[in-house]
């Protein structure tokens, strides 16, 4: 029962965390996407599986196996790398990805995004699967 609360927990403070996105953000990330690497390491480094462990743990993605935290130019925008074992590039499925992984790290892990944030998910072959920029 207690996961089923934090699922739950996870999915309303998601929609309260992405709600303060607008859709010309979208549009700007669409058009835009971050630079960075297109291929990665298939191993995550052990911080990043410890917290991926942590999210799934709490009800998450199970497919995710790492997720790092890289503090951004600014210093108030960082960027998740997400490491996956799911090959899916369906778009609807990693927004529900997204919003799960920062409603957890900004509920249970303390992570502030006042400034929104920017995330790279990497599949199981280290390919780049979303490049996503929700910074305001």
């Amino acid at each position: 029962m207690r996961g089923r609360t934090l699922v739950l927990a996870v999915t309303v403070a998601a929609c309260a965390v992405l709600s303060g996105c607008s859709d010309e953000g979208a549009d700007r990330a669409a058009a835009a996407p971050a630079p960075g690497p297109t291929v990665t390491s298939t191993a995550a480094p052990r911080d990043a599986a410890a917290l991926a462990e942590r999210y799934r743990q709490a009800g998450g993605d199970t497919d995710v196996y790492g997720i790092e935290q890289v503090p951004g130019p600014d210093g108030a925008s960082p960027l998740f790398v997400v490491h996956t074992h799911n090959p899916d590039t369906d778009d609807a499925r990693f927004k529900r990805q997204a919003a799960s992984i920062t409603a957890y790290l900004t509920l249970s892990e303390g992570v502030t995004l006042p400034h929104g944030y920017r995330m790279d998910v990497f599949g199981p072959d280290g390919g780049l699967l979303h490049r996503w920029d929700a910074t305001t």
